[in-house]
């Protein structure tokens, strides 16, 4: 039984969809019932668990070969970064407890840092609790998503100006499509071969970096009309962030990871052998997203 947390997700499903390609049983968790509608449909076994809560977490993984460990960071709390600090307690008691084989974590670029790197410090956490657990594990360090540019596309193409945390413009960055890292995760939760190293850790950028004026250029092309990139000035960015509906601890999160990632700290890790590269491109991508921006646009949900 392969068991895949947070399988609604943009990785998640593509992760379970691909082992039901290959013929594998999957385990597909999610937070609420109608989240596994489309799941079922490609002959998931659906199971509802709560990360914060030890017995559904222990029921999710009874009986796995291998695990896809998903701990995400809850947007709708005061703060996020306690209760995913809560999350990662409860998963890794769990599988120190019942370890299955295998597990592949799902981490991010920069994971390597103990501090100063908002968010990603999380992951680091996440990384150090798992050294624990009696399993195969593997690191899957994702660069940033292209679909996290989705917040900021209605705004954009309003405006006409595409807001960026990312300083310079010109500055090239790794990014990466979410169909790719959950093609891989599904990859890596599939190798049999010998694994020398506990734990693995294996990096997933796209083929091309981006700065922040392509992503403009390509969102402008697309969408037919000029869109350029407005460098958002450090002072404006936690105003920014709070007006955009993040409570103060979560801007505080992001402002803290662009800072990182500014100073050139969240990338590759230095000697890290195992690269992958997706075929997916930014512009496929936005080509995806922007009819569901448009639809949101005009129903006046603007999500």
């Amino acid at each position: 039984m392969f068991v895949i947390f947070g399988a609604a997700g943009n990785v998640g499903k593509v992760s379970a969809a691909a082992l039901r390609r290959a013929g594998r049983d999957v385990r597909a968790v999610v937070r609420d019932q109608q989240q596994g509608e489309f799941l079922a449909g490609l002959g998931c076994e659906v199971v509802v668990a709560d990360l914060l809560d030890a017995a559904t977490v222990a029921r999710a993984i009874e009986g796995a070969h291998a695990v896809q460990l998903l701990c995400p960071l809850p947007r709708g709390h005061a703060d996020p970064a306690q209760v995913m600090r809560r999350m990662i307690d409860v998963s890794v008691a769990a599988l120190r407890a019942d370890p299955p084989p295998r597990i592949v974590a799902l981490s991010d670029y920069g994971a390597e840092h103990p501090a100063g790197t908002g968010i990603t410090t999380l992951f680091h956490e996440l990384e150090t609790q798992l050294r624990t657990v009696d399993s195969r594990l593997t690191f899957l360090r994702a660069a940033e998503h292209m679909h996290n540019w989705a917040r900021v596309l209605p705004l954009a193409l309003a405006s006409g100006a595409l807001p960026s945390l990312h300083h310079p413009l010109s500055k090239r960055f790794p990014t990466v499509a979410a169909q790719d890292v959950g093609t891989l995760a599904a990859e890596l939760l599939l190798d049999d071969g010998a694994q020398p190293v506990s734990p693995r850790v294996v990096s997933i950028e796209s083929a091309e970096r981006a700065s922040a004026s392509d992503v403009a250029r390509t969102l402008s092309e697309l969408a037919g009309r000029a869109v350029v990139a407005r460098e958002v000035p450090r002072g404006e960015w936690a105003a920014m962030l709070q007006g955009a509906g993040l409570g103060e601890h979560h801007a505080r999160l992001i402002t803290e990871l662009y800072d990182a990632h500014n100073a050139g700290r969240i990338d590759v890790e230095a000697g890290i052998s195992e690269r992958r590269f997706g075929a997916t491109t930014l512009a496929e991508v936005f080509a995806a997203i922007l009819p569901r921006v448009a639809a949101a646009t005009a129903d006046g949900t603007g999500r």
